[in-house]
C-alpha cells in the first residue's frame, strides 16, 4: 500500500498528567539504572550511553512504554487510514547539551511517533520545519523517508517516548522480532 503520508501533529494526545507520569517514571527508572547498572545484564533497565545520543538515557520495549504503542495504534491508524502493526517503543530522557544527528529510521519504524512526556521544551527538526511539542503532544511522521534532528538540546531535562509501527501488511517486523512486546531486543522470536 502506498502513502504520501509525511507527518502529522497531534495535540493532547495524553492528558498533561499523564505525560508527567510516565516522563517521571522513566527518570526514576534511569536513577535506578545509575544506581544498579554494574551489576545488572546489559540493557535490563535501559542504555546510558544511548549509541544514537550519547548524553541520554534510553530503554528500549519497556512494558509500560509498549503498552502506550499498543494503546495508541487505533489513533495512528485513524490518522494513516491503515492497519498497522506494532513493532517496538523506545524511550530517552535526554541531558543537557544531548544532540541527536539528521538521521532517518531502520525498517522497524516505517511509520514513528515521538511524543513529548516533559521536561524542558525541546523542537524536532521535519523537513527543515521546527515543530514544538508539549507534554502529551505527539508527532506522527514516516520514520523511513523523512530526515529529522534535533539541535544542541539547552534545558536539563527532556523525556521522549517514541512509538513504531509498520503497514499490517509488513509482517516482517511485528514485535521488531521480539516473541511479544515488553521484552528486550535480545529475546527474538527465533532463539529458543
Amino acid at each position: 500500500m502506498k502513502t504520501n503520508f509525511k507527518y502529522k501533529i497531534i495535540r493532547k494526545v495524553l492528558d498533561p498528567n499523564m505525560a508527567g507520569f510516565l516522563s517521571n517514571y522513566l527518570r526514576l527508572k534511569r536513577e535506578c539504572f545509575f544506581t544498579m547498572y554494574k551489576d545488572l545484564p546489559f540493557g535490563f533497565l535501559g542504555v546510558y550511553p544511548d549509541d544514537q545520543c550519547p548524553n541520554a538515557f534510553s530503554t528500549y520495549g519497556d512494558i509500560a512504554t509498549d503498552t502506550l504503542l499498543v494503546m495508541l495504534k487505533p489513533l495512528c491508524e485513524k490518522y494513516l487510514k491503515m492497519p498497522l502493526l506494532p513493532t517496538y517503543s523506545y524511550a530517552r530522557v535526554y541531558d543537557k547539551n544531548s544532540i541527536l544527528k539528521k538521521h532517518i529510521d531502520r525498517p522497524s519504524c516505517d511509520f514513528s511517533t515521538t511524543m513529548n512526556l516533559g521536561g524542558d521544551p525541546w523542537p524536532i527538526f521535519m523537513e527543515g520545519k521546527k515543530i514544538n511539542l508539549k507534554p502529551g503532544d505527539m508527532l506522527i511522521y514516516r520514520g523511513c523517508k523523512l530526515e529529522h534532528w534535533r539541535e544542541p538540546f539547552k534545558g536539563n531535562f527532556c523525556s521522549q517516548v517514541f512509538l513504531h509501527y509498520n503497514n499490517a501488511e509488513d509482517k516482517n517486523n511485528l514485535f521488531d522480532g521480539r516473541k511479544h512486546l515488553g521484552l528486550p531486543y535480545s529475546v527474538r522470536a527465533d532463539s529458543k
